[in-house]
């Protein structure tokens, strides 16, 4: 056998590491970068925020995008461009099976979702466009002389529109009316359908390779006009000035550490199909740290001096603190348009930034699943993009439809960042123990520009799992709960029933002037414990009017409640299916891809020596 391994030939390779490099950090940025980050930092210690985020770069993210882009890489020279084909060529047991189908279901299933979200950046960018803001914040300020008063007024419709245009207000208020949104949502399914039926390299490459500059040039804009505004230095103050106390709370370094997967795509399954379009010899090293950087730049610099310190200039700390990701993109951003000067055009250029920083996330979620359609089971790619097309419209449609509070897109989100932190886990635990640390480390510095440290091999053994075991176990003990309870109808209809009581109960009390604690105490002494099954015919005559709203709010609660549940058995039902697909194809097509490989002199051992 020759002791140099033959590449197993594949359809398509990056024609260049820019190329490459931009694809990669166009799967990265997206919205997290100009509106989670921004919301993150500032409400968990602002510059104080920056030590637990610059560690779990180190220990998270650096090192996991350097274990999926080495094992993408040597998957590639097995023949694979998909995860499960990767993963079962490193290790030839079932498990890897699973992981491969579990990093299928988390692009897939967030594009469901993504693909709303671009809609409403496009809507809005549109919006923009036309004077529409223009129009809604002239009306809505026009009676208010004071600033704070005009702030109040201009907040308040940014999010009522938000809450219309976005469908937020009902389940199905999308198909209504004009059914504006859904002719935008159907407009971002085409460009992307139409994007990556072009393939990897004259479809993704040559997208990232023209949107990302554009974005970076469209932020580098709006960064430049905002740091120019009169007494932005209190602005970037507020963001910045550390709360050194924070550093002590648990949740700080949860919310960090969290950010870094939103920031650099690990545990996706993304970096593992784009590396295996390299070349045996293609530099994974420093490509790593080349678009993790790009990412970084876009995510601390741009985003993180954007928004939040003109948010504050303009509207206040209370309109800033305690902002959410939909909060600061769709209400507060829009708001803040309204006092600068240009808004208008500033508006829609934020707006079509971050439309174009959402396409090029949502392209990367699309080809896992359309390279382990054509090589498991050797579809072309008319077909493997008809059928990926066909299903993330199905379920993406309960998503827009049960669209009342972002309710099922909140559940599928949150499923898929258990879901990526598991998978992440199960990288690191093949590469650094299944591969083994060492082995991979030399695997990584095949044709490295410079050669990571041997010490690597430790952290990826150790450290990085350790640190993914402890988030693991503190994020699903922290959030977890909430969300299973939200699958229970009774415990919903319950609690959406005493709420409407306990509302009654305050503004019957209003005017007696009671302390929390003295209210509190009325509403427990009325209604019974929180778990109390509520006895109706015992309340006071008084509290009794507002049954019929409680019924109805009951009723809505337990309807709620089941919608999560369909959003769990969803997600569920699709992990089943792709851990069937996955377990058929590598028995079959990919199996007899990676013996081919193998007995043409594709070998770990060899690779890595």
């Amino acid at each position: 056998m020759s002791t140099e391994p033959l590449d197993v030939p594949k359809q398509e390779n990056w024609s260049s590491k820019l190329g490459v490099v931009l694809a990669v950090s166009g799967s990265a940025v997206g919205l997290g970068n100009f509106l989670r980050f921004p919301g993150q930092a500032v409400n968990n210690g602002g510059g104080a925020f920056m030590i637990p985020y610059i560690i779990s770069f180190l220990v998270l993210g650096v090192p996991i995008a350097w274990c999926e882009w080495a094992m993408g890489r040597l998957g590639g020279r097995y023949g694979q461009n998909n995860a499960p084909g990767i993963f079962y060529a490193m290790w030839r047991r079932a498990p890897a099976k699973g992981l491969g189908a579990l990093a299928l279901l988390i692009p897939v299933v967030i594009y469901m979702y993504y693909v709303l979200l671009e809609a409403w950046c496009l809507d809005y960018c549109v919006f923009f466009i036309q004077g529409g803001f223009a129009s809604l914040f002239a009306e809505a300020g026009g009676g208010a002389a004071e600033h704070g008063a005009v702030v109040e007024k201009v907040i308040g419709a940014t999010g009522e529109h938000f809450n219309t245009a976005c469908g937020l207000t009902e389940h199905g208020a999308l198909f209504t009316g004009s059914g504006r949104m859904i002719w935008l949502i159907l407009a971002c399914f085409l460009v992307n359908f139409l994007v990556i039926y072009q393939g990897v390299t004259r479809g993704i490459e040559w997208f990232c390779k023209w949107a990302m500059p554009l974005l970076i040039l469209c932020a580098v804009i709006i960064l430049v006009r905002v740091l120019t505004l009169p007494n932005i230095s209190t602005g970037l103050g507020f963001m910045w000035n550390p709360q050194w106390s924070s550093l002590t709370d648990p949740q700080v370094w949860l919310a960090a550490s969290g950010q870094i997967f939103f920031s650099l795509s690990v545990g996706f399954g993304i970096i593992l199909c784009y590396s295996s379009y390299l070349r045996k010899d293609d530099d994974v090293v420093l490509t790593a740290l080349s678009a993790s950087s790009t990412n970084e730049f876009c995510e601390v610099i741009l985003g993180g001096l954007i928004v939040v310190p003109t948010a504050f200039l303009f509207l206040g700390a209370s309109n800033v603190e305690g902002m959410g990701t939909f909060d600061i993109g769709f209400i507060t951003i829009p708001a803040i348009m309204h006092f600068m000067p240009g808004g208008s055009f500033f508006g829609a250029m934020w707006f079509g930034l971050l439309f174009l920083a959402a396409v090029t996330s949502s392209l990367s979620m699309l080809q896992p699943a359309i390279a382990f359609l054509e090589d498991g089971f050797g579809l072309k790619r008319r077909g493997s993009v008809a059928i990926l097309g066909v299903v993330t419209a199905l379920g993406a449609a309960p998503i827009i439809y049960f669209s009342k509070g972002s309710l099922a897109l909140a559940h599928a989100d949150f499923w898929c960042n258990f879901c990526m932190i598991l998978a992440a886990t199960g990288t690191v635990f093949i590469f650094g123990w299944v591969i083994g640390a060492e082995r991979g480390v030399r695997e990584m510095n095949r044709g490295a520009d410079f050669q990571v440290p041997r010490f690597v091999a430790f952290v990826i053994r150790y450290v990085t799992p350790t640190f993914l075991i402890v988030i693991l176990v503190a994020w699903t003990a922290t959030n977890a709960g909430d969300y299973i309870d939200g699958m229970n109808p009774a415990k919903c209809g319950l609690s959406a029933e005493r709420d409407t009581y306990a509302t009654a109960i305050t503004e019957h009390f209003a005017e007696a002037e009671l302390s929390t604690d003295e209210l509190a105490a009325k509403i427990t002494g009325l209604l019974g414990a929180e778990e109390q099954t509520l006895e109706v015919a015992a309340l006071p005559d008084w509290l009794q009017t507002a049954q019929r709203k409680a019924q109805d709010a009951a009723a809505a609660g337990r309807a709620d409640a089941n919608i999560a549940r369909f959003v769990f058995i969803g997600i569920v039902s699709i992990f089943i299916l792709l851990v069937v697909l996955s377990d058929i194809a590598c028995r079959n097509r990919i199996g007899r891809s990676i013996d081919a490989a193998e007995r043409d002199g594709v070998a770990f051992e060899e690779a890595a020596s």
